[in-house]
Parts: structure tokens; sequence; C-alpha cells
């Protein structure tokens, strides 16, 4: 018998994704899996690739998960607190959802105006310090799908006194999973296809958990929808702090920070992140730039939003909270076409 684990809203996208994940990992047991409008329905159903678990939704709530070793929040922003509060504290958890990524209770009512719930450990491990903490904690918030792919672009730039934080624009678009799978008519088929559109410009709940986990002071961001199932292509531009500051600059930072690490890649010169080569990984790739006209430094961040920005993400926690190897039951190569 292995770990025992839940996850709270496993109908979604993220949390269908965790369940895949899951399904295939050495050391986990999955226990609970729980759904509010598919209480009672088998996971196939609303999850067709996952016909191989036979298990079925349960209504969710804390006597659910109470058992488990380690459970999983993949629910609506601000519904995860109460649920985690409910729970007893030997029950490890890593929340999905936003409720506990950010440690200052006016930037959360600011972006999203429910009652602050407090900070939990940041799940980011490639951030100096964070793989230990993570390691240490029993509660841990992972990162936001546009925060993961715009802090790893970001934060050594800050860190190696390369970039200002004070004038940080970062324009990402994303695939339709990113907004979740309630029905919405912006979201259909026949809205999306063909188009690529701009939304929360300017306003984005993902501005102050970047600025947080980067050290950025001033932050303009804005997120667009594009016509895919699943992916986040992000340009992250910042001034440099010298004038004479070269691409291979901004590279040679990115290396000496990723250098080692199983699931970010610098990629060759010339080669720039692209959203398939990360399908269904918990990968991330980077490529770095200069500015012909502004002289701004640049970095293109590719990631699976459901991956590295939602369930890989949260696995990599999990595996570091339970004392496994990280990479456990995760994978960087993508599939193609």
């Amino acid at each position: 018998m292995g770990v025992t684990v839940g996850v709270a809203g496993a109908s979604g996208y993220a949390g269908g994704e965790v369940l895949r994940l899951l399904a295939a990992h050495p050391e986990f047991d999955i226990a609970v899996v729980t759904a509010h409008q598919h209480a009672g329905e088998p996971v196939a159903e609303v999850h067709p690739h996952l016909l191989d678990l036979d298990l079925r939704f349960t209504e969710t709530s804390a006597d659910a998960l109470s058992g488990v070793d380690l459970a999983f929040l993949a629910l609506p922003h601000g519904e995860s607190a109460a649920l985690a509060a409910a729970l007893p504290a030997e029950v490890r958890l890593v929340d999905l959802g936003a409720d506990h990524r950010l440690r200052d209770p006016a930037a959360w009512q600011a972006y999203y105006g429910s009652p602050y719930a407090g900070a939990w450990t940041y799940g980011l491990p490639e951030l100096p310090g964070q793989r230990a903490a993570i390691a240490a904690s029993t509660r841990v918030a992972a990162t936001g799908c546009y925060a993961a792919a715009a802090t790893l672009a970001l934060a050594p730039l800050l860190a190696a006194g390369i970039a200002r934080p004070d004038d940080v624009v970062v324009v990402a678009a994303s695939g339709t999973t990113g907004a979740g799978r309630s029905l919405k008519a912006n979201l259909l088929a026949s809205e999306v296809m063909g188009d690529v559109s701009a939304y929360r410009v300017g306003a984005h709940q993902h501005t102050p958990e970047i600025k947080q986990a980067t050290g950025a002071r001033t932050l303009s961001f804005t997120p667009l929808l594009a016509p895919m199932p699943r992916g986040i292509c992000a340009t992250v531009t910042a001034v440099p702090a010298t004038p004479d500051q070269k691409a291979e600059d901004v590279r040679r930072v990115l290396r000496g920070a990723y250098d080692g690490e199983p699931f970010v890649r610098v990629l060759p010169e010339g080669v720039w992140p692209r959203t398939a080569a990360t399908l269904g990984t918990n990968a991330c790739h980077l490529q770095a730039g200069v500015d012909r006209d502004s002289g701004r430094l640049l970095v293109v961040s590719a990631l699976d939003n459901l991956g590295k920005g939602a369930a890989g993400q949260a696995v990599q926690c999990a595996n570091l909270m339970l004392g496994l190897p990280e990479t456990t039951g995760l994978g960087a190569i993508g599939v193609a076409p």
C-alpha cells in the first residue's frame, strides 16, 4: 500500500490532470475523488481518457478527505480555505487554487475581494530556498499558471541584478482550459476558434502573485485567450540595470539559475519556446534576448498550463513533501505533433 491521496474538485480540467498523473504514479494510491455536480458518477464518464480508473466521484467534504495521507485541492478560487480548515492537521495539502498564495491581505482583497485565508508555503521549487521549504511543509500553495510562466522567466534576472524591478511587462497567451470547465459562452468552440482576445487587462489576479514571487515592483500584465486547449506562451520584458546588457548575459543568468533543474530548459540560442513542445509535461522552456529597438531584456517562456502551471507542479510539490524524488511520476518530454 502506497501513500493514499484524495483529489477535491477532480471533475475539472486541473483535477482531471492530477488524476491522470496520479494514475501512473508508482507511490500514490488514489483513495477519494470528489466533485459537486458530478457526485455519484464514474470518473470515466467525465474524463473518458481515464477509463481504467474504477472510481466514482463523491460529494466534496472534509469527512470524505479526512482519512487520506495527502489531498490535492483543485477547487475554484475562494473554495479551498474552508475545506482546508476543516481537515485534520495530519492530512498534507496541496492547493491548486489561489486561496493561500498571497502573503499580503490587501493584495488579496484588491484582486479577489473575498475573506483572506492566510498564506501557505509557495509551491514553486525552482525559486531559491523553496525546495527545502516545500519539503518541510504540510500545507503548500501551488502556483498560478501565468505566474509559473512569468516567474520562471523573470525571477533570475531580478535576483542577479541585471534587470530593473520597476518596469516589467508581461504579455501571455493561454489555452482555454485555463478558464476552467464551467460552461461560458465566450469559451464555446465557435467563439474561440480563429480568434485571439485579451481579457482582464490591467487587473488579472496573478499580478500580485508574480510580483511577490519575483520581487518586481511594478508590473503591466496582459493575458490573452488563444484558440488551443492547453499551453501558455509568455513574453516577459524588463529594463536592463545597465545599458550594455546582451542577450548572452540574460541566457547566462538563466542557465546559472536552472542548471541541473529537471523541468526547466534554457533552449539553445536561436530556438524559441513553443507551447506544443511542452504538451502533457511538467517542463518549462525559456529563451532570452534583447529588444533591438528599446534595449529591453526579454525572456519567452512556454509551459503546459495544466502541467507545470497546475497539476504537474502540484505533484512535484507533493513528491517533495513526502520525501520522494521530485521527478517521480512526472516527465519533461513532450508529445508531437
